[in-house]
């Protein structure tokens, strides 16, 4: 159990650094943050491997690496949808 709120907290600290990076934190609530985290952690070492000091089990380096890449992502595909309403 202790675990799981460890490979949470990490999660969600790894999308802040995602969205402050992005320049999107401020636009993104806690839940996109943790959501961030996790998918682009699963993302940035499914992409750039597992080097790296890890915490919770993943890798900070491609993890943040991801979560930026999935912010940006997200973001872009948001703005084209806003812009096609």
């Amino acid at each position: 159990m202790l675990s799981w709120i460890w490979v949470l907290i990490v999660g969600a600290i790894i999308g802040l650094i995602a969205g402050f990076i992005t320049g999107k934190g401020g636009s993104m609530g806690f839940l996109a943050n943790l959501i961030a985290g996790l998918v682009g952690s699963t993302l940035g070492q499914a992409i750039f491997g597992s080097w790296g000091p890890q915490m919770a089990g993943m890798a900070i380096v491609p993890s943040i690496l991801g979560a930026v890449i999935l912010v940006l992502v997200v973001s872009f595909v948001l703005g084209m949808l806003r812009r096609t309403e």
